[in-house]
């Protein structure tokens, strides 16, 4: 109790390494490790309750807490279905892989392009989240293949900005200027800072709506 009492004093700069040793450590959803803020993960809710998504693509799924966590809200609204793509699926459970609404595709994401499309149908609405390494030039490439998915007015996002732009964690540069370098060449891409209505994200500009 007094560590939560001392914390509650701490500025924002101290607060956010706290919180990512619970998110990477000790997240989890049904007991599946799924490294994600709640706080962002609250506002996919709302955007999957508002879009209603054939597809929900996750770019990055380690041990697959939050492609089930992803899939639960699908059963929620009664629609969707999740490709997960990852380039080793070895640390997801049994009880994520046998999910109904779930498959998941092993391989680079930018190679299994291909694999992932012809899973959609095109009038299916489909939402993308990429969280996959983080670098730069792999984050820049998986928006510029991944993209063409996402129908007007529906979202890309992009996780884990808050390298180097909060947290002193993860490639340098990384997805936060893959972000403003896509969105450069991408004018049918907005940044909807809306989105980060919480204050306290990991995607900082990295909810995209295509226009």
């Amino acid at each position: 109790m007094k560590f939560m009492e001392d914390s509650l004093n701490l500025p924002l700069r101290e607060i956010l390494p706290v919180l990512q040793q619970r998110i990477v450590g000790e997240t989890r959803w049904f007991g599946v490790t799924t490294q994600k803020n709640p706080l962002d993960f609250w506002i996919y809710q709302e955007l999957i309750h508002r879009l209603q998504p054939d597809v929900i693509v996750e770019i990055g799924n380690d041990c697959g807490g939050s492609a089930l966590a992803l899939a639960h809200l699908c059963e929620l609204i009664g629609k969707g279905r999740v490709i997960g793509v990852d380039v080793s699926h070895a640390r997801v459970p049994d009880v994520v892989r046998k999910h109904p609404r779930i498959t998941f595709i092993e391989g680079d994401a930018c190679s299994s392009f291909g694999k992932v499309a012809a899973l959609i149908r095109p009038q299916e609405e489909t939402l993308v989240i990429e969280d996959s390494s983080h670098t730069f030039e792999n984050t820049l490439n998986v928006l510029r293949k991944y993209s063409p998915l996402v129908k007007r007015d529906g979202y890309f996002i992009v996780e884990d900005g808050i390298c180097h732009h909060g947290l002193d964690v993860g490639p340098n540069p990384g997805p936060y200027e893959a972000i403003t370098s896509f969105v450069a060449e991408n004018p049918s891409f907005v940044i909807e800072r809306s989105l980060e209505a919480f204050l306290i994200t990991w995607n900082p500009r990295g909810f995209l709506r295509r226009t």
